[in-house]
């Protein structure tokens, strides 16, 4: 969940999700800090993609961060045309905007090179050989935090990990070719770490949307 302001943030959880059908319960945390994560880590990880893929599919870096862009107009209707379609073509964009093409490109850039705009890379976990997509909520010892987030960020089977708020410290996504790896991976690997108190894990059945990691700043 990324709202832009805190109001967004207060209207979804406590006003969109309450009336959502069927929802009977609502757990919100922050994460803290991020140990490993980004949409193309793991690929990198494994070495999924060859030096070349990975060029074409990392975006140019983003500059040093500003406080305070102002979005006009424009901008915001760019935003909300990228958002629901993020390869919208340069019609569309001119369509929304009235600009000319040539000024959508300049506000494209500008808004990339301030870090409003960004892309991520999606692909299928299953295209790789992981059926078993889960969900790792840790309990850690405040003086071991940070070691056990570093050795999450070096296992292979680890996607994304942070700490994070609430009755757990740590999550992470892991993915394994099947439920025996996964169970391996808990009690050989997690049993192993020092300063890990409890585990507890939980499964995808379907994904609907995967979360989109902001880039480094």
């Amino acid at each position: 969940m990324k709202p832009r302001t805190r109001q967004a943030r207060d209207e979804l959880l406590l006003d969109r999700l309450q009336r959502s059908p069927r929802v009977t319960s609502v757990s919100a945390h922050c994460l803290l800090h991020r140990f490993y994560g980004g949409p193309l880590g793991w690929l990198s990880k494994i070495n999924a993609l060859s030096p070349g893929e990975r060029a074409a599919l990392t975006p140019p870096p983003v500059g040093p961060g500003t406080d305070g862009v102002v979005l006009d107009a424009a901008d915001e209707a760019l935003l909300a045309v990228l958002a629901r379609d993020g390869r919208a073509p340069l019609t569309e964009l001119q369509a929304s905007t009235g600009l000319s093409e040539s000024a959508v490109r300049r506000r494209l850039d500008r808004l990339r090179s301030t870090g409003v705009l960004y892309l991520t890379v999606q692909f299928d976990n299953e295209h790789f050989g992981n059926d078993v997509v889960a969900m790792l909520w840790l309990t850690v010892a405040p003086a071991a935090l940070a070691e056990v987030g570093r050795a999450l960020a070096s296992h292979g089977e680890v996607s994304f990990a942070a700490a994070t708020t609430g009755r757990a410290n740590i999550v992470a996504a892991t993915l394994h070719p099947s439920t025996g790896d996964l169970y391996t991976y808990l009690s050989d690997t997690i049993g192993a770490l020092e300063g890990v108190r409890s585990a507890e894990t939980t499964l995808t059945l379907r994904q609907v949307k995967q979360l989109a990691y902001e880039p480094a700043r």
